[in-house]
């Protein structure tokens, strides 16, 4: 619905999220925004449900408060405020964040979410506000600017045109954009990367999961992502419950050798994380497990009827960065999951998100061929 087509005296309320039943609104609100657009994966009410929940991770460094907006008694948007210790910590105790952010194309309704939203943060005293995040950098971060003619895949996030025009209205400007690359599994290993390959074969040891070790393997990967990425712009710490309880979702749904650990003299140095994209079951669920819906994603799997996948996590340990070994570390990681997507019937996969600014990634990258597809955008706004 466009501001244009608006009724005359048009009633807008914003209201907390408070109960039970309030948290039912703001969970369905992205099916009032969406009911329009076919590319958009409805996700499932019971994760989001249980996200919501104090038995998220992240609400043992972070508070947060929700609100719905109606127009005329209908529910029409829904935002988040959250402050994030850990980030205080990093970036200073005056900054906060917004996410969670769905509205239909109307400025006033979005107005009044923001508004909310910044009183909320403001009254903390927060001045550097920026998003969205749903609910951290570690979760989707976002809002899709190029890239709406194909459907996200599983654990991105997927936007209306309309949101970036809404937010710059209100004087928020971009800070910082996230991009998308797609490749074919059956990509051609450059001659460079193999060089690389070959001249350290026999100091790194290549090794998938260890399933009867599973949360000393998650502590590892944990271990090496956090200081992989410690001086990547906007980095939070992942905590030992937050990883362990990615890793329990993972657990479920991943072969084995659908994580890849490179090890340099027997001390793990490099990982990387694939993962069958679970959207293409999701499409066709309409946000239900039930009754059958848990079978046909189950079904889907075991029969290898999925054909894409995405890269969410990797990471080089920091002492490796800009050395001829870390290239080769990040090379291996990068072809060694190929072979069991082919395997697996997967025919392409996504790497995301990737910095802008990181050129060494996005170099690697150009040379097996993939190509940016999606991009995403982080606003900030100073109080």
């Amino acid at each position: 619905m466009n501001t244009h087509d608006k009724p005359v005296g048009s009633k807008i309320t914003v209201r907390p999220v408070m109960t039970y039943r309030d948290m039912s609104k703001f969970i369905e609100i992205p099916w009032h925004v969406y009911a329009n657009d076919p590319l958009w994966v409805p996700p499932l009410r019971l994760e989001r449900r249980f996200h919501f929940s104090r038995f998220n991770p992240f609400f043992k460094h972070g508070e947060w408060q929700a609100w719905v907006a109606f127009q005329n008694g209908q529910p029409v948007g829904r935002i988040s405020a959250q402050i994030d210790s850990l980030h205080q910590e990093r970036y200073g105790a005056d900054s906060g964040h917004f996410g969670l952010l769905e509205c239909i194309d109307d400025s006033e309704v979005f107005a009044a979410l923001i508004l909310n939203a910044e009183a909320w943060l403001a009254s903390r005293q927060v001045r550097h506000v920026s998003g969205p995040f749903n609910l951290s950098i570690n979760q989707e971060c976002g809002i899709l600017v190029d890239g709406f003619d194909t459907a996200p895949v599983i654990m991105m996030p997927h936007s209306p045109r309309w949101y970036g025009r809404l937010l710059e209205e209100q004087g928020y400007l971009p800070v910082k954009d996230l991009l998308a690359y797609k490749v074919r599994v059956d990509f051609e290993i450059p001659r460079v990367m193999q060089v690389m390959i070959n001249r350290f074969s026999s100091k790194i040891t290549l090794r998938t999961l260890q399933r009867n070790n599973f949360d000393e393997e998650m502590e590892t990967l944990r271990d090496i992502f956090n200081d992989a990425w410690s001086n990547n712009w906007g980095f939070i710490p992942f905590t030992r419950e937050e990883f362990a309880e990615l890793g329990t979702s993972l657990r479920l749904l991943l072969p084995d050798e659908f994580i890849q650990i490179a090890e340099v003299d027997g001390k793990a140095a490099a990982f990387m994380v694939g993962l069958p994209n679970l959207n293409e079951v999701l499409i066709e669920l309409n946000g239900s497990l039930f009754p059958f819906g848990w079978l046909k994603m189950i079904q889907k799997i075991r029969n290898q009827e999925i054909r894409t996948g995405r890269i969410p996590l990797m990471g080089v340990r920091k002492q490796f960065h800009n050395t001829p070994l870390g290239l080769a570390l990040a090379c291996l990681v990068i072809d060694a999951p190929r072979q069991a997507g082919i395997a697996r019937g997967i025919e392409e996969v996504e790497m995301s998100w990737i910095l802008e600014d990181n050129v060494a990634m996005r170099s690697i990258l150009d040379s097996i061929g993939s190509e940016q597809y999606k991009r995403y955008r982080i606003y900030g706004k100073t109080l």
